[in-house]
């Protein structure tokens, strides 16, 4: 479609709509999986996001509790290849270093 823009020109619509078939399907698809992702990341952040604040509270006990939960989270968002296997184990190996230094400074 042309229209007018504001500068008296001719343009073409730049909708984001396509218009091909499997086109229109394939952008249902691929929103259906953007928000399965932002579900699946939003998960694995927040457990990270606790267990940090519990090895800042110094509570060794609790932030085992949520290692567990990170773990488990970060397994599911590889398995659902939201992240990368790699990183996934970057990520536990951090948390799982942190959590082990409060439970030392808590015997000491």
């Amino acid at each position: 479609m042309i229209y007018t823009n504001k500068f008296g020109y001719n343009s073409y619509d730049n909708s984001d709509m396509p218009i091909k078939k499997s086109a229109k399907k394939y952008m249902r698809v691929s929103a259906r999986k953007a928000a399965r992702n932002k579900i699946i990341t939003g998960i694995f952040r927040s457990a990270i996001k606790k267990t940090r604040e519990a090895v800042a509270g110094e509570n060794a006990e609790e932030a085992k509790k949520w290692l567990q939960n990170a773990i488990k989270a970060l397994d599911k968002a590889v398995q659902k290849k939201v992240i990368k296997k790699n990183t996934a184990a970057r990520k536990k190996s951090r948390l799982n270093k942190l959590v082990k230094k409060t439970g030392q400074k808590n015997l000491s």
